[in-house]
């Protein structure tokens, strides 16, 4: 290991360190995929035990063009946004990748930012939900030429390549598990309708039920738009009902959330008067009492994927063989945490809101 008083660590003593070649750490540290994933797990761990930090001049210097890449985001959710960015900067930080980031609101201005990342002379364009589903920005970064990549959408562009997970079945996994409770009457709340994610969770809820013999009660089914508040009146209209449901199982860990604060203010227990499961595993979802059960996607790792999946990309454009879209479908994992329990026999009666 190097004296860190006298000089700072090499690539080569990152690969002496994890009994690598230090071509294999330089294909790490570019984000290429042809390394194994243990492999880079080593190399990884030998580049934080040394603290080593990518020389950029040097790159420069041997001729890797630095690549721009553009992240263009708008998400209600600031759990969701901050992993999403966590992952992208941090693999960003690792090699010869410059990330450039572009704020814009869903549906207002949004072809101006992308224009904005364009004249920026990014490489390629990252779009992580909502913009995931724009079809005006997709119009835009293809008339540009650009390659781009679209994060946990539902039904991706075919002009573009994506990461995601199946939200199908992972929402089909989470109502299995709810009914395997002993549920019956599970409300559902929608994330927002422009997302197709959305819909595909909403399907699989509905899946579920049917397989187990349940008509889908469409008074269980409240829209909400992947937002707290909107998840708070989603959950009052469904605890407000006549016929309020025993188990909630929201889009998003957000609309879940404040379902568990709706059922605290109308006096219910969460989870012995009610279930509550959310979507996501955000940093939400543990900061929350009870800690909620939820789908753990991994936000970071799909940051990173994406990232990964442009580069290569833009290598192959700039080495003359342009790549076609892909897909990368990702695992996802059910967590289980405090806020889902077996119905009571007899609920007691839902206070006013």
């Amino acid at each position: 290991m190097p004296d860190k008083k006298n000089r700072a660590a090499t690539i080569s003593d990152v690969a002496r360190e994890a009994g690598v070649s230090p071509m294999t750490v330089s294909r790490v540290i570019n984000g290429e995929q042809s390394v194994r994933p243990a492999t880079r797990a080593l190399v990884e761990k030998a580049i934080a035990a040394l603290d080593y930090a990518p020389n950029s001049a040097a790159r420069a210097l041997a001729g890797a063009k630095p690549i721009r890449i553009g992240l263009l985001y708008s998400n209600p959710s600031a759990a969701y946004l901050s992993e999403f960015l966590v992952g992208g900067l941090d693999y960003a930080s690792r090699g010869t990748v410059e990330l450039v980031v572009e704020k814009c609101d869903a549906g207002v201005r949004e072809c101006e930012a992308t224009a904005r990342l364009i004249k920026a002379r990014v490489d390629g364009v990252v779009l992580p939900p909502p913009l995931c589903d724009s079809k005006a920005v997709i119009d835009t970064l293809a008339d540009a030429g650009l390659p781009g990549v679209a994060v946990a959408s539902g039904e991706p562009d075919a002009r573009i390549s994506a990461v995601s997970i199946d939200d199908h079945r992972a929402a089909f996994e989470m109502t299995r598990h709810i009914l395997a409770l002993g549920h019956q009457r599970i409300g559902f709340i929608i994330g927002n309708p422009n997302q197709t994610a959305s819909e595909r969770r909403l399907l699989g809820y509905r899946a579920a039920l049917e397989q187990a013999g349940i008509t889908p009660d469409d008074a269980l089914i409240v829209q909400g738009m992947f937002t707290y508040h909107s998840g708070l009146d989603a959950a009052e209209q469904l605890l407000g009902s006549g016929a309020a449901p025993s188990a909630i199982f929201a889009s998003n860990d957000d609309m879940a959330a404040a379902a568990v604060a709706v059922a605290h203010r109308c006096g219910l227990d969460v989870p012995s008067d009610l279930t509550v499961c959310g979507f996501d595993d955000s940093a939400l979802a543990t900061t929350i009492w009870p800690e909620l059960t939820t789908i753990h996607q991994p936000i970071a790792d799909m940051s990173v994927a994406a990232l990964e999946v442009l580069v290569r990309e833009v290598r192959a454009r700039r080495a003359g063989n342009p790549m076609a879209p892909s897909r990368e479908l990702l695992d996802y994992s059910m967590i289980r945490r405090q806020s889902d329990a077996a119905p009571r026999r007899r609920p007691p009666a839902i206070g006013r809101l």
